[in-house]
Formats: C-alpha cells, structure tokens, sequence
C-alpha cells in the first residue's frame, strides 16, 4: 500500500468519490467552480490551477500493471506570476531574487483566491483524516510541479494551525551554512525545509468568559466591554440612525435581484476609490446567488428615501460544515457614498447581531485593521507555509521567518492588552491561538 499522486488540470474528481464537508464555504465546490466559471481563476486571471490528486494504491495481483486506486485527497496549487489577491506578501523575497539576477516567477501558491480565510486546503474523501503520508505525497507533487514550471517556490497561505505544526515536524529547518560554511548551496540536491510565516487577524467570539456561554444579544455583548468602549460604540451607531440611515439584513432566497444588482454597485466603489478593477465579476456574485444561498447573508444600508447606499456581503457556515466551530466571514464591502461610521455598522455591528441570533461561535470580518480590535475582536495568530527551492536563499529566508514570527508574537501581544473588555471579561492570552 501506497500514495501516489497525479497532476490534474481538470475539476472532472469532484464526481470520483464522496467528500467530507469543507471545513468553510470557501472550499465547497460551489464557490470554485463559481471562480472557475467567471474566470477569476485560470490562465487569462493569472492564478493556473493544478488539481494534486493523491491516490492509495494497492498492486490487486502479481502484475504491477494491475494497480487498484482509491482517492484520498486533492490539494489545489495555483501557477502564478503576481500576487494579487493574496494577502500574504513576498515582496522583499521577489527583490532579493532580482538583486541577484534570478527569476522570482513564477512561483507556485495554495490558497483560495482572493480570500484571506484560514481554513483546510486539502478537499478530503469520508473518512480520511490528514496525516504524514499524504502530506508528503502532496510536497513531492508540488516538488514535481516546481521542476516542470521553474518556479521559485510555493506558498501555502492561510493555512490550519495543525498543518502548519505537520510541515514543520515533516520538514524542519538546518542551517547547513553553519554546519558547512564552505558548501555552495546552488548545488545542494537536499531536503528543502518548509518555513512558516506568522501573521495576525482579528476574530470575535460568541463567548461570555465569566458564563462560558454565547451572548444573547447586543447589549449583552456590549456589557462585557469598559464603559468608554460601550459609550464609543453606542455613539457610533447612533451617528448611523441620526441621518436617517436603517440597516437591513437578508439572507439567501431573500435577496433579490435588485439586492444583487446594487451590491455590485457598492462593491465596485471599494476598488474604484483605489483606481483598481475589482477582483470578482457580478456574474460570479450571481452564480453564488443561485448555488450557495444557504451561505449568504446581505446587510444593507437604507437612507430615508428608502435607496440602499451601501452593501456588506457574508458568508457562513451551515450546521453540517461547521464541526467545532461555526462562523461567519465578512468579506465583500462597499459604499455609494461616504457616512460617519456607517463602515463599522455594516461590517462590524451587523455581523456581531447576525453571529449572537444564529449561534454562531465565531466572526472573521477579514485582515488587517486595529480599528476591530477595539469593538473586541480578538487578536489570533494565521499560518504560511513557504518552500524555496534555490537553497542559497534559504537560511537568510529563515532568519527572515523567525524574526518575522517573534515580531508578530509580541503585536499578538500588544493588541491583546488593548482589548475593550472589562476585567472580568477578558480573555486570557493565547500564546498558541
């Protein structure tokens, strides 16, 4: 018995066996195949995908030809010569390359595109679990891609913290030129370590530390915050309804077309605003429209002459995908015209309601920002996995890495102390989470 695997260009291995439910709607079929149909992904997009199938192979007689195969797993990977829609940056490692005359692209990348969410990257068939053997199948395939297509390396992004711990016990880091200073490493045929990177997003919880249980509403959640930061949000949201403006929230069937319509309306300003083309077409809002309905959730803003003026767009899981936790993910926003804090309103505050009314246990509203840690989002740690395969690179790349992982342990850290909850109701911090 063994794993095997096989590049595939083609998506025709959704059929070939029965899937556990993705640990997001971000890796449901529906959401890939809504990115392959508009053509966010593909060739003309930039983002090339190869599909990594691994097999369990079983030789059914003494002829090694008589081969019988069952599928395991597949891992996407994406060929790229950019590094848009990732949010996982590599700049600087680009610009070295450059410094010595080298190519940088293309580069290999594993995520879901476009979208900053940690979750599973491996679609897995009922019943198998992630464990050594197919993880370092999955690198020897990427490995095998890598020397196909001269690509400098690939990216694992947003990947779940126990893969992360995996690929590093798999394929931990030496620093030969400490062992073997004189050793040229251009002609190391080695074991190539996978380093991690370390990052940072903001997530809120439906948890009460005091009662461990989840809120019963708003205020509820606002009673575990300092007065200052009850007042602060309070008078955010009045600024909101005093010019007139009332949020509405509508899920699945429940948008209508016209809700659709001006959705996109609002989403293109956020890239306009910035001189850019946004990333996603309306063809792709529409198509998760009509296969992922039980996932959407649509928060509008409403002037007083009854016109939507802006769009807040989530995503969340559905009982049977949830497993341990259940979330809500707000992802695609956008504004007609500028209001005080409408931003944290729709993108923030509806969410919270959304998440306390459904049960869900967590909100992920998307990257970056300070301005959520202080309406109590949580500062949580995110994984990248990175395997280089010009070896010269690789110990000043790690080096890079490791400062880069205890720098974002002590931001952890400072952000964790500027949480809005009062003594009794915070959370203690995670060194780990």
């Amino acid at each position: 018995m063994s794993i095997q695997y096989a590049l595939r260009n083609d998506t025709d291995w959704h059929t070939e066996t029965e899937w556990q439910a993705p640990d997001t709607p971000f890796m449901s079929f529906a959401f890939w195949q809504a990115l392959e149909d508009t053509g966010a992904i593909g060739e003309e997009a930039g983002w090339l995908p190869i599909y990594i199938a691994l097999y369990e192979t079983n030789d059914v007689t003494d002829d090694a030809s008589d081969v019988d195969k069952m599928l395991l797993a597949v891992l996407p990977v994406f060929i790229k010569g950019h590094h848009h829609g990732e949010f996982v940056f590599d700049y600087q490692w680009a610009e070295a390359y450059a410094h010595y005359g080298l190519d940088y692209y293309p580069r290999l990348v594993t995520s879901v595109p476009y979208t900053p969410i940690t979750g599973m990257r491996f679609w897995l068939r009922e019943g198998v679990t992630l464990g050594a053997d197919l993880v370092m199948a999955a690198v020897a395939a990427i490995d095998d891609i890598a020397r196909q297509t001269g690509a400098s390396g690939w990216h694992g992004l947003f990947v779940r913290q126990e893969l992360a711990i995996l690929a590093g016990q798999l394929f931990s880091y030496t620093d030969i030129s400490a062992a073997a200073p004189n050793i040229k490493f251009a002609h190391i045929d080695a074991n190539l370590p996978i380093l991690e990177r370390q990052g940072c997003q903001f997530l809120w919880h439906n948890y009460q530390q005091d009662t461990e249980q989840p809120f019963s509403d708003f205020d509820d959640f606002l009673q575990t915050l300092t007065a200052k930061k009850r007042k602060t949000i309070r008078a955010e949201r009045r600024k909101v309804a005093n010019v007139g403006i009332t949020c509405v929230r509508k899920c699945g069937a429940d948008i209508t077309h016209d809700d659709w319509q001006i959705f996109y309306q609002c989403y293109v300003m956020t890239y306009a605003e910035r001189g850019q083309r946004p990333y996603l077409s309306q063809a792709f809002f529409m198509q998760l429209a009509a296969d992922m309905s039980a996932h959407l959730m649509l928060a509008q803003a409403v002037d007083a002459a009854g016109q939507v003026v802006a769009s807040s767009l989530f995503l969340y899981d559905t009982p049977e995908m949830a497993g341990e936790v259940s979330s809500l993910y707000g992802r695609y926003w956008g504004s007609l015209a500028h209001y005080d804090s409408l931003h944290f309103e729709l993108c923030y505050y509806q969410g919270i309601e959304f998440a306390i009314e459904r049960g869900l246990q967590s909100f992920d509203p998307g990257t970056q920002g300070e301005h959520k840690l202080i309406r109590g989002f949580v500062p949580t740690r995110t994984h990248s996995l990175h395997r280089m395969y010009d070896a010269r690179f690789v110990p000043a790349l790690a080096q890079f890495c490791a400062k880069d992982r205890a720098h974002m342990q002590s931001y952890r850290r400072e952000a964790h102390a500027a949480l809005p909850f009062n003594i009794h109701h915070t959370p203690p911090f995670d060194e780990l989470a």
